[in-house]
């Protein structure tokens, strides 16, 4: 688990972005994929992040900061068909200007529901990831869902889909199933390893 993780701010426009020269770790991925349930999770906390009834709630990237020492970033979801297409264009400008202005970008969790299909916007976003040259990690969240006996199945259906080469992560906040092995992934990535 990391330690000392509290949230910090909320930012709706891309003026107002937190400048700070702390690494930062990303979350990126579909409304309703988990991201909240994720940070609240390696945080041991359970009421940090806002877990949302409805998708696509999120419109602002959220900063949570870990003992002072880097950031965990909520980008908001994508394929939330509700919004208005401005306010979709909005929120892509916003992520856009973050992800090109952000120099402390040190990795890229990219979450995906291990029980779906990816989506063609998982698959732009997974295009998009590659093309942007920041590491990342493909993590399968809600892996409790489904037999664990079946996991190297559905993450190779992960993995077809989007045309992956990277290993796949199965990952549950409910049963903390591979918790330790994303924090300490984390803390490396960082230069924090114990």
């Amino acid at each position: 688990m990391l330690k000392n993780v509290k949230f910090e701010a909320s930012i709706y426009e891309y003026n107002k972005l937190i400048k700070t020269d702390k690494p930062q770790i990303v979350l990126v991925g579909k409304s309703n994929v988990g991201k909240s349930s994720f940070i609240n999770s390696i945080a041991n906390q359970k009421k940090l992040a806002k877990v949302g009834q409805t998708p696509g709630k999120t419109r602002s990237i959220n900063y949570y900061n870990v003992n002072n020492d880097f950031y965990i970033v909520d980008l908001p979801g994508y394929g939330y068909s509700t919004m208005s297409e401005k306010e979709k264009q909005k929120i892509n400008r916003l992520i856009d200007t973050y992800i090109s202005q952000t120099k402390e970008i040190k990795h890229i969790f990219f979450l995906v529901d291990i029980r779906n299909n990816p989506s063609e916007n998982d698959r732009q976003m997974y295009e998009w990831l590659l093309d942007k040259k920041i590491s990342f990690t493909i993590i399968a969240t809600k892996a409790d869902k489904v037999a664990k006996t079946k996991y190297d199945e559905y993450t190779h259906n992960i993995s077809k889909i989007l045309f992956a080469k990277e290993e796949i992560i199965p990952f549950s906040a409910d049963k903390k199933i591979n918790i330790d092995l994303v924090c300490s992934q984390i803390l490396g990535i960082i230069g924090k390893e114990k």
